[in-house]
């Protein structure tokens, strides 16, 4: 019986869905054997091929092929929407942990004062990082940097982000959420969602537009 075939299609049809994405791959499964793409995360070269060096799922951005693994660490790319924990005040800076490799990074200048204040951020405001936000506070934020060594920079200068109040942290494989338009979602059943693209999502009541404007000004005549 000959099989040589047989082998040859599979070869074939590994080849072209690489070109395509969203296809699941293993390690040393030939990605593609065509020249013209650039290797991204996820794939090194051997030849003429590309080949997957770890489990997970073919994305293609233009010429660039990245295999996303299906477990494992959050990788930040800017503009990223996370949702992170405070485990640690720093010199004019807060520790967060995103589910990345290293912890990421809020400064205080990336923040948004209480009651929309904008101000130039001084030793007052060191002073007052723990008022702002302490350890085990829950936030969303938005990846405004990532350093050479895969630390993130976060900011909440947006009015969408920032301290996360009554609700439920659902923890899920980073490669479950999908990159979209918007992360932010109302359901019809009377809850907000944040999908972090870290895997870290958010539950919460939906808050009304006159909830929110009153625990504004609660909050401004504290200040």
């Amino acid at each position: 019986m000959d099989i040589r075939q047989p082998v040859a299609k599979a070869a074939n049809h590994s080849d072209d869905f690489a070109v395509q994405s969203c296809h699941i791959v293993v390690p040393g499964d030939v990605i593609t054997k065509d020249t013209g793409y650039m290797r991204g995360h996820g794939t090194y070269s051997e030849g003429d091929k590309l080949l997957a060096s770890v489990a997970g799922v073919v994305e293609r951005h233009n010429k660039l092929i990245c295999a996303r693994p299906l477990n494992g660490r959050y990788n930040g790319e800017v503009g990223d929407v996370v949702v992170g924990r405070i485990v640690e005040l720093a010199v004019k800076k807060w520790r967060v942990e995103t589910n990345s490799r290293l912890r990421s990074v809020l400064n205080l200048a990336s923040i948004n004062l209480p009651g929309g204040v904008l101000r130039r951020r001084g030793a007052e405001d060191e002073l007052m990082m723990r008022e702002y936000l302490t350890e085990g506070d829950l936030i969303s934020a938005e990846v405004q940097n990532v350093h050479g060594d895969g630390i993130l920079s976060l900011h909440t200068r947006s009015l969408k982000y920032g301290k996360l109040g009554q609700g439920t942290l659902v923890k899920v494989a980073p490669s479950l959420i999908k990159r979209c338009k918007s992360h932010f979602h109302n359901l019809s059943c009377g809850a907000t969602v944040i999908l972090g693209h870290n895997g870290y999502c958010w539950i919460s009541p939906l808050v009304s537009d006159e909830e929110a404007a009153a625990a504004q000004a609660v909050e401004r005549s504290g200040q």
